[in-house]
Parts: structure tokens; sequence; C-alpha cells
């Protein structure tokens, strides 16, 4: 699944790519997936798209926004998969889900993996969709400042008990952060899945903030986690340190066995000596 950082990226590789370029054809999905979300019915979705021409990409947490000027923008959220650019139309994949044809003749497509909303709004109205207009700041917000961070997890500890994995990757408290990311970030920050937030010192605190914001950018900059893929099909430089591939065998800093455990609907992998 996307997380913010292919997000970052895919938006990045959108601007200098399409940018402009003028919608002659665009076409749900040929490939039916009854976890992909959409919001039009197929005929309509081409009648709205024709001729539209395409804005300033951007991104919000797990969500990638792609305006369809005038007046409607594309959002793609919570996707997991492949979202490409093709020089031609001809090597537009068998199957997609979503697949925006340009004048020029090149095209985008989507098709996800697990599940994934495909959806087209009038402009404005996206942000009376759930997970969207009430969006909290994300981690490359400027308003996610250690200050806005500390009262986070305070508005959390009274409202219900939480854990630290509770606290990255449910509810959308930091929108962007998944599951495959959090990993990292809680060896990083040498905190356990399970340690309650109400049991954070402050000096714990703020490792936490650092790791989230280190292992953010970190993911960025080497271009995506390398088990997921950009806008020309590449994969990012960014290798986990806590995964599946690790499991059973020795942390990096201490040599303790990393070890695997599920847990909030996931897999977790942690170090049980450095993560307490």
């Amino acid at each position: 699944m996307f997380e913010l950082p292919e997000y970052v990226v895919l938006v990045r590789q959108l601007t200098e790519t399409i940018t402009g370029k003028r919608i002659r054809e665009g076409h749900l999905g040929n490939s039916p997936h009854k976890f992909v979300w959409y919001n039009r019915k197929p005929d309509e979705f081409e009648s709205l798209t024709a001729g539209k021409r395409i804005g300033e990409v951007y991104a919000k947490g797990r969500w990638l926004f792609i305006p369809a000027n005038p007046g409607y923008v594309i959002v793609f959220g919570e996707c997991g998969g492949k979202i490409l650019y093709h020089p031609t139309a001809s090597q537009i994949p068998k199957k997609y889900h979503l697949v925006l044809i340009f004048e020029d003749g090149s095209a985008l497509s989507a098709m996800t993996q697990m599940w994934g909303a495909m959806e087209l709004y009038e402009k404005g109205q996206e942000l009376n969709r759930k997970y969207i207009g009430d969006m909290r700041p994300t981690p490359i917000d400027a308003e996610f400042s250690p200050d806005y961070f500390k009262k986070l997890i305070d508005e959390c500890i009274k409202t219900e008990k939480r854990s630290i994995k509770g606290l990255l990757t449910q509810d959308q408290l930091i929108p962007g952060l998944g599951n495959a990311i959090a990993q990292d970030i809680m060896f990083k920050a040498k905190l356990h899945p399970r340690h309650p937030i109400d049991d954070l010192s402050q000096r714990m605190r703020k490792r936490l903030y650092d790791a989230i914001q280190q292992t953010v950018t970190k993911v960025i900059n080497q271009g995506g986690r390398n088990d997921e893929y950009d806008l020309f099909e590449k994969p990012g430089g960014y290798i986990r340190i806590m995964d599946k591939n690790t499991a059973g065998k020795p942390c990096p800093e201490c040599g303790t066995m990393i070890e695997k455990m599920q847990y909030l609907g996931g897999a977790c992998y942690y170090c049980p000596q450095c993560q307490v």
C-alpha cells in the first residue's frame, strides 16, 4: 500500500510529466474488483473527463489529487498497486482500474491490489468525503511541530487507552503513516508496538517525533520503499529495517533476534531488547 512518502514521490513525477496535458479519454476499470471504490458510472466518468486539462497535482496523507480543469478533481485514496505513466497509449496494461489517455497519445493507468478509492469530484466536493475534509496535519506539513505532536498525544490520552502502534496507524491520527513505515519508526524510537502512550516520558515523545520525521524524510529521499513502484515502474530505494525479511535475524543494533507478532490488524516486527 502506498504511504505518504510514495505519494510525495508520485506527486513530483506527475507534476513533471502530465501537468497541462488535455484528457482525450478517461475510462474506469475493465477488471472488476469489489474493493475498488468508484463514485461515478463508467459513462459518466468518460463524459466528465473528456477535454479536461490536468492541473497542479498534490497529495495529503495517503490521498492523491489530480485536478481535471475546469471544475473537477480525480482522487486516489488508500491505494496499493501501481500508478503508471505510458509515453504511448499502446503501453496501457490489458487490465486496469482507471486510465486517462491524453491528446498527445500518452496515458496514465492505475491498478490497485488490495483496495483503494478512484473517484471524481466537482472541485471542492472532495472535502466532503470521509477522511479528506477533516484530515489532521501530516508529518510533512509545517503544522506538524513538536508542540502539535505533544498536544495530539495529550488529546488521545484523554479519550482512550492507545498504544504506540495505535497512535501511528489507527484512525488517521497521523495521516500518511501505515503499518509498513511504522515498524521502522517504532524501532528508531526504541519503543515497543504495545507501549502505552500514556506512559511516554517527554524524552520518549521527542524520540518518537524525531523518528517519524527522520524516517518519512529518508523514505522520500530514497524514492519510496523498495517494494513499491513509482510512476515509471521503478521500485523505491528504501529497504525497511523491520519487516518480514528481517524476522528471525539479528537486530542491527544489539544482535538480539527480531521477533514477529500479530497486533492491531497486522504483523509487527520488533527487537525485544531495544524496544521497550
